[in-house]
């Protein structure tokens, strides 16, 4: 059984280095194609840079969500590890809805019909 937990917490820091691989690498290169943009002090070349952002944020959460998970309910499944790991969920959820928001422009729930229905100033009655 020993064995089979030093398993579980590689995979589980493996996933963890994965994510901030993704967030590390996702603003690296979101800068550097910001920086190198020919036009790089325009408006939406800014709101490009700032989408690309948010995305790996959004990605490499999921991932840091992923190994909390997997580390605390296999390994660690003590009373306060488990209240620890809901409020790390909690506030990471939370980052991750607010920016989807921020990307996307609209409610996780709603699809992109919203968002052009909304662009043309009439509202799709099907959501």
């Amino acid at each position: 059984m020993p064995l089979f937990l030093d398993g579980i917490d590689t995979i589980a820091l493996i996933i963890e280095v994965l994510g901030v691989a993704i967030i590390v690498g996702g603003f690296a290169i979101t800068s550097w194609r910001f920086l190198h943009h020919r036009m790089f002090h325009e408006q939406r070349a800014f709101m490009h840079y700032r989408h690309g952002i948010a995305r790996s944020l959004i990605l490499g959460l999921d991932f840091l969500i992923a190994g909390d998970i997997i580390k605390t309910v296999i390994i660690v499944n003590t009373g306060q590890q488990v209240a620890t790991l809901g409020v790390i969920v909690l506030i990471r959820a939370f980052l991750a809805f607010t920016l989807h928001v921020e990307v996307e422009g609209h409610w996780p729930w709603q699809d992109s019909r919203y968002k052009n229905a909304s662009s043309n100033g009439r509202r799709d009655t099907n959501d």
